[in-house]
C-alpha cells in the first residue's frame, strides 16, 4: 500500500501512475479545496486534514511506501514525520528541502533510521535519457558536456511561493537540468564556480558560469543567465556524437563529420501519455532495485555541490 502526501498537481500525476500501474494508495491533503480538485481529476477521495491529523485518526501498519508531493518548505519535515511514524521507503519530490542544511539533516536522519528516501529526479527516466545512454555506452563514454541553468526570472518573479521557495530557487528548481546533467556526464570531482548579480526574489546569484571535472574523467561547462533570454538544455559529447537535449524531453543528434543536427526516434509513449518520466521512475521506486533512482545520502553530497553553483 502506498501512502501519497500531498493532493496538488504533482499528486495528480503520481495517481495517475499508480491506477495506470494498478497500484493501491491512498492520498492525504490539507484542505477541501486541494482535495476536491484531486477528486475531480482523479476519481479518488483525499483525506483532508493534514498529516498530523491523518496519524491521529488512521493506522498506518498497511503503508509500506510513500511518495511526498508537497509544497518545497514542507519537504523535509512531511519526510522526517513518515519515517518517525515507522514508513521507511519514501519517494520525496525534488529538492528534498527548502536549503542544504534541511537536506543535510533530514539525510543524516534517514540514515540513523535506516530508512531508503529517493529524491524523485524524474529527467533521469526520461525516453531521451534512455536512448542517449545507449549511444553513449555504444561511443565508449561521455567525452565532455555542457549545460544551461536559464531561468525565466521575470516570470518566476511573479509566482507565489512560501517564504524561502524563491531565495532558494536553484535547489528548488534549477536542479532539475543539473542533475540530469552530472547524472548523464559524471558528478564533479572538480568543480571552480563564478556567480553574479541578484534581484529582489534571488539575492544572491542572477548569472552563472563554472567547469570543472567529473568523476567519469569527462571535462564539463555551464553557464546562465536569469536576466536574459536562454532555457535549459543539456549538450553531452562522445567520440563520435554530440548528443542535445533541447528541450530536455527531446534528443537530438550530429554525427562526427557532419554539421547536421537530426531527431532521433523515441519510444517516448509513456513519457507522452504521463508526466514525462514519471512512470517509469515509480516503477523503480516500488521494485527497490534501480540504480538510477538518486538515493538521498547521494544528494546530500550533490546538493553541497549545487550550492556551490548557485552561490549559497
Amino acid at each position: 500500500m502506498i501512502l501519497i502526501v500531498g493532493a496538488g498537481a504533482m499528486a495528480q500525476e503520481y495517481a495517475k501512475v499508480l491506477v495506470a500501474q494498478k497500484q493501491s494508495f491512498n492520498v492525504v491533503g490539507r484542505s477541501e479545496a486541494s482535495a476536491e480538485k484531486f477528486k475531480l481529476a482523479t476519481g479518488v477521495q483525499p483525506f483532508v486534514g493534514g498529516l498530523e491529523q491523518f496519524f491521529l485518526t488512521e493506522s498506518l501498519d498497511a503503508y509500506e511506501y510513500a511518495i511526498v508531493t508537497t509544497g518545497v518548505e514542507q519537504l523535509a519535515p512531511t519526510t522526517r514525520a513518515l519515517i518517525e511514524h515507522g514508513i521507511k521507503k519514501i519517494l520525496v519530490e525534488k529538492p528534498a528541502g527548502l536549503d542544504v542544511q534541511q537536506i543535510n539533516m533530514l539525510a543524516d536522519y534517514a540514515q540513523t533510521m535506516q530508512a531508503d528516501v529517493y529524491v524523485a529526479y524524474n529527467r533521469r527516466f526520461y525516453a531521451s535519457l534512455l536512448e542517449a545512454q545507449k549511444i553513449i555506452e555504444q561511443d565508449g563514454g561521455v567525452e565532455s558536456f555542457n549545460f544551461e541553468v536559464t531561468e525565466w526570472g521575470h516570470i518566476i518573479e511573479g509566482i507565489q511561493k512560501a517564504d524561502g521557495v524563491k531565495e532558494n530557487w536553484f535547489l528548488a528548481n534549477s536542479t532539475h537540468v543539473t542533475d540530469m546533467a552530472f547524472f548523464l556526464g559524471g558528478f564533479p570531482r572538480e568543480i571552480n564556480c563564478f556567480v553574479k548579480g541578484g534581484s529582489h526574489w534571488h539575492s544572491r546569484s542572477y548569472n552563472f558560469a563554472g567547469a570543472g571535472v567529473s568523476d567519469k574523467g569527462a571535462l564539463f561547462s555551464y553557464h546562465g543567465h536569469w536576466g536574459a533570454p536562454g532555457r535549459w538544455s543539456v549538450e553531452v559529447l562522445t567520440r563520435a556524437h554530440r548528443l542535445i537535449f533541447r528541450p530536455m524531453e527531446k534528443l537530438q543528434i550530429q554525427k562526427l563529420g557532419s554539421v547536421a543536427v537530426e531527431f532521433v526516434e523515441l519510444d517516448d509513449c509513456l513519457d507522452t501519455q504521463f508526466k514525462p518520466g514519471l512512470y517509469k521512475q515509480v516503477e523503480a521506486f516500488l521494485a527497490e532495485n534501480d540504480e538510477s533512482l538518486c538515493h538521498l545520502s547521494q544528494h546530500k553530497e550533490n546538493a553541497n555541490i549545487y550550492a556551490r553553483i548557485a552561490g549559497y
